[in-house]
């Protein structure tokens, strides 16, 4: 059916979890979908010795600070303390020290088990849960951090220069597709513009498709092809920010779900494929693809205030940080906000001064009417 919202868009999808109602979600909107996965997770791979001795590690002294980072995580640990007998001392250990957890998954597993977080980011984060950490006297306390299935080695390392002692739990490890063809497939299709948009659920599968792409020879091609035309769509905020350091802007969702996912999707692509009018400090900018009009004349943007263009629209009208358009420029743009400044000073330039409003001391906005 052709009156489906996403018939004759064809999306990538890098799932390994859940991928079958990714994938049917979409087709039933009418996408055609690339099924290639990055990952392959699968819990039960948990090295049992290696997680009975970290465990172990942790009810040896008392916690003070315990950090839970992914609900699936949480799960897999405490469901193997049960099967040795361990998870009610774990629980009781663990329930003595202040808990911090990354979000409403870590958040759920913790109540499931009895245990109540004092404080989570609204942000998702982690770095945000570092970022409250480092503000704290941390010296002579002791912090065990549940891994989120990377090693988070580097930021133990960082708490402990701050005088904590820090116990890392990896309960598993991400580890790449058994059969990585559908993966290089799916690059050279991104590299070849054969798809609209690319779905991502966990920031590893962004790190391990830019690897993969990276190995093929491609990884300059992606980039470019994510810049331009193809919609990086992300889960959440927490898999969204695995793309700053491409230069990559992606969307996603108010809500980190797969079907508030796939609504967005529903909306983007149509209207970046129709053309897109913005009544902008009194002139109708319009977007259609790649091509800029103001009042009908074309715009051309180089690829810096381009971006900058491109992240002020994802939510027109919506505050956008100097960080976050530091993300979003392309990648060897200088990595400081003075290349944001020159960047939305240029696209001031081709637009007009009044396009483009600084909001003191929290970033831009594009002046759209409401």
């Amino acid at each position: 059916m052709t009156d489906l919202p996403l018939s004759g868009f064809t999306i990538g999808v890098t799932a390994a979890r859940r991928a079958e109602e990714q994938i049917a979600l979409l087709e039933r909107r009418g996408a055609s979908v690339i099924h290639a996965p990055a990952l392959s997770v699968d819990p039960n791979r948990i090295d049992e010795d290696a997680l009975r001795a970290a465990t172990e590690e942790v009810l040896a002294q008392p916690v003070d600070i315990f950090v839970a980072t992914t609900g699936i995580g949480l799960k897999s640990w405490f469901t193997a303390a049960e099967r040795w007998g361990l998870l009610a001392e774990l629980t009781t250990h663990l329930g003595g020290a202040e808990i911090l957890a990354r979000g409403p998954k870590s958040v759920g597993a913790l109540r499931r088990f009895g245990l109540r977080e004092l404080w989570a980011p609204e942000s998702e984060e982690f770095e945000d849960v570092l970022a409250h950490l480092r503000g704290r006297d941390l010296r002579g306390r002791r912090i065990v951090v549940q891994e989120h299935g990377q090693s988070l080695s580097l930021a133990a390392h960082a708490l402990r220069r701050l005088g904590a002692d820090v116990t890392t739990v990896a309960v598993y490890r991400v580890e790449g597709a058994a059969d990585p063809e559908p993966m290089f497939g799916l690059i050279e299709a991104v590299a070849e513009r054969r798809v609209h948009a690319v779905t991502f659920t966990a920031a590893p599968a962004i790190a391990a498709m830019m690897e993969a792409a990276g190995t093929t020879g491609h990884r300059d091609e992606v980039v470019g092809a994510f810049q331009a035309d193809v919609v990086a769509s992300c889960v959440g905020p927490v898999t969204a920010a695995a793309f700053e350091m491409w230069g990559v802007p992606s969307i996603h969702p108010d809500r980190s779900r797969l079907a508030a996912m796939v609504k967005q999707l529903e909306v983007e692509l149509p209207s970046r494929a129709a053309g897109t009018s913005f009544d902008v400090a009194g002139h109708t900018l319009l977007l259609h693809g790649e091509d800029v009009l103001l009042d009908g004349v074309e715009v051309r943007l180089s690829p810096a205030p381009y971006a900058v263009l491109q992240a002020l629209l994802v939510n027109p009208g919506t505050v956008v940080s100097r960080r976050d358009l530091l993300a979003a420029l392309p990648s060897g743009t200088a990595g400081s906000e003075h290349a944001v400044e020159m960047a939305v000073a240029r696209l001031r330039a081709a637009l007009g001064t009044r396009c483009v409003q600084t909001v003191v001391k929290r970033g831009y906005r594009l002046a759209v009417a409401p």
